[in-house]
Formats: C-alpha cells, structure tokens, sequence
C-alpha cells in the first residue's frame, strides 16, 4: 500500500524523483489508488503554498511545484478520467478570471479536462468578463470553467456570471481555486464549485452527458 502521506510530503518537499516513481507504482498496480495519490499531490502542493507564504520558498519553487504537479497529473490522468468519449467532443471555456494572474491550477485542470475528451478554450489568465461572453457567443459554447486563487477573484468570477445571464446565454457555469465555496457559488449565481481537478472533472463530464 502506497505511503500517501510521504508522497504528500515529497511534493511538498519538492523530491520530483521520489513523486514519479510512487505514481508510477500506483499506475503500474492498476491506477486503483490514482484519486488518493491525486489529493496527496495537492496536499504537497498546499505545503508548497505555506512555504512559499512563509518566506521560506520563491517564486522559482513555485514554478518547478506547478512543473512537477503537471507531471503528476499526466501519469495519473488515464486512471482518473477513464476513456475518452467517443463522438464530438464538447467545447468549453476555461480561464483564468479579470485581475488574478495565477495558471498553475488552470493548467492542471486543462490538462485533466483535454484528457477527458474536451475540446478546451484556454482564454489565459486576467480574462474580463465580456471576453469570455464574446468567445462563448462566438463558438455556441455550454460549459464555462472559471479559476481564481486571489479572493479578489470572486468579484471578477461574479461579473462574469452575471455578463454570462445578462447575454441569455445558456451554460453551465463551475467555479475553482481557492476562494471559492458553496456560500459564493450560490451568491454569483454559478451552478457548480470546486476545489479539486477531479471534481472539475466530474462535474464537467455529467454535463456534457446531459448536452
């Protein structure tokens, strides 16, 4: 049985060699354990976070931590997401929201949703509302993924919500990062939140089912 608490720690710890050969050893029994090590990963990278807040990591660490955790989630993806779905794949919009300039966790879910069998528009980072409601007119978009670490993220995440119904537009809306919780899904008006990729994930793919 797989040390899920060590394998949080090396991420935590930085330890690239010692994370890939323990999600190796999780894929190379079956990727039973693929979810678990996934929420070890992300307990490294809140210590990495802590760390970073501390004085004690820089932005450098942070860089190499998102590297390493886009590793991560590449070994685990085929265990976590399953097959691709066969068909048309659903075209969704994912960003980074108006003054928050973070992409380590968009890039992660990206990478998982684009495993999932998504056809994924990364608007980028700093992305105002009327840029995601012009893209989502443009390509008769149905899913829109919004991302923020800063708290004031949420104020950006709530324009777009409200830019998003205002247009009559009909998507469905998931919030993530950081700041986000139930309380503030329900006072933009989003239809879904996350703190996980792998919710993300599976919240996104019960959607495109119902499309």
């Amino acid at each position: 049985m797989l040390d899920f608490d060590r394998l949080a720690d090396a991420m935590g710890e930085l330890e690239e060699d010692e994370v890939v050969e323990m999600l190796e050893d999780v894929m190379a029994e079956g990727g039973d354990d693929a979810a678990k090590a996934m929420e070890a990963c992300q307990k490294g990278m809140e210590k990495v976070g802590s760390l970073f807040e501390e004085g004690e990591y820089f932005v450098g660490d942070l860089i190499y931590a998102g590297e390493l955790m886009t590793q991560a989630v590449e070994i685990l993806t085929p265990a976590l997401v399953g097959s691709e779905s066969s068909g048309p794949k659903t075209k969704m919009i994912l960003c980074t929201v108006k003054d928050d300039l973070h992409d380590i966790g968009k890039n992660i879910v990206r990478a998982m949703l684009e495993a999932a069998g998504f056809d994924v528009v990364d608007l980028g980072i700093d992305v105002p509302a009327e840029k995601v409601v012009e893209v989502a007119k443009e390509q008769n978009i149905k899913i829109v993924a919004l991302s923020g670490v800063l708290t004031l993220a949420l104020d950006s995440m709530k324009e777009t919500v409200d830019a998003i119904r205002a247009a009559g537009l009909d998507c469905k809306i998931i919030i993530g990062g950081a700041p986000v919780s139930p309380e503030a899904c329900a006072a933009m008006g989003a239809d879904e939140w996350a703190h996980s990729p792998q919710k993300t994930i599976n919240v996104c793919k019960a959607w495109a089912a119902e499309a």
